[in-house]
């Protein structure tokens, strides 16, 4: 951190000193914030380290605030990362101008909640939840457990061929083991552009629903291009858990089927002969994580 931090310290306070009694009262909401924003100024530090967009916190525009709390998302729970969107929205509003007062930054779901709050499920009940929904989202069903993929990710799937992954290391038994597939791209956290491994025969359903043009779709606030006529975001998430609550009679959510792909994958790569900690570095690759440790919390 050093003086970088040291230096979105003084950014932060800079700022709050701005915000406090005009906008924000409470001393400990202002103590809170400036937290927040340190945070934030810290974030933008290993962003430039890592040749992307850097700058300082009065350079923060929206889309690298969400970008920033999604892949927070992975490290906190739900309350901190809205305590952390609400300090960012009061300094782009109030401070910075990157948002009109009547703007909000959309409310971004904390992976880490999300992942404690679901179990995986067999092949066999996916299967039985999958019978149970439209064909839309059946299909979708069974790509985001064939892929691990989260729920919007779904409506931002493209051919890699069409849009390549951004570079990242990766080992060389990604996506190994697995019957013949294609390769797809999604759009994950913090806007990362990761390759996916999508079976051919669902890839071959896949391409058959492929659209004329692509379709724009708002989910939990947020504009994507969808490219496919297929379920994805909130509305498959609702129709996974109506099917799982008739199929099994509970549901342990939509993020249970990346919590089957997780466990599946570290068994077969560990039957292969890879240890522990290789196979978790190899499935948090896959699934699209920026740290190993989320991803020991799916094997739950």
């Amino acid at each position: 951190m050093g003086v970088w931090f040291a230096k979105g310290e003084r950014q932060a306070g800079r700022i709050m000193q701005q915000l406090q009694g005009s906008i924000v009262q409470s001393v400990r909401s202002v103590s809170n914030y400036e937290s927040a924003l340190a945070n934030v100024a810290e974030w933008q530090k290993q962003e430039h380290k890592a040749g992307r967009e850097g700058g300082d916190l009065r350079s923060l525009t929206p889309a690298q605030a969400v970008a920033y709390l999604e892949q927070r998302g992975e490290a906190v729970g739900q309350k901190t990362l809205d305590q952390e969107r609400q300090a960012i929205q009061l300094m782009q509003q109030h401070v910075t101008g990157k948002l009109s007062e009547n703007e909000r930054l959309p409310v971004v779901k904390s992976e880490r909640e999300q992942v404690l709050s679901s179990r995986s499920y067999t092949r066999e009940q996916i299967t039985a939840i999958a019978e149970r929904q439209g064909e839309k989202n059946a299909l979708a069903t069974q790509i985001a457990h064939a892929a691990g993929l989260r729920a919007h990710e779904l409506l931002t799937l493209r051919l890699a061929s069409e849009r390549p992954p951004n570079e990242r290391p990766a080992r060389d038994e990604k996506f190994a083991l697995r019957e013949a597939q294609e390769r797809y791209t999604v759009i994950g956290k913090g806007g990362l552009c990761r390759e996916v491994a999508i079976p051919r025969a669902l890839a071959e359903r896949l391409e058959s629903t492929r659209l004329a043009a692509p379709q724009r779709i708002t989910d939990r606030g947020v504009y994507y291009q969808s490219h496919y006529a297929i379920g994805g975001g909130q509305r498959w998430s609702n129709s996974f858990s109506q099917a799982s609550n008739a199929a099994l009679s509970r549901s342990s959510g939509a993020h249970g089927v990346r919590h089957s792909y997780a466990q599946e994958r570290m068994g077969e790569l560990q039957r292969d002969g890879l240890s522990y900690r290789d196979a978790l570095e190899v499935v948090s690759q896959e699934m699209g994580h920026f740290r190993d440790t989320i991803t020991e919390v799916y094997l739950r």
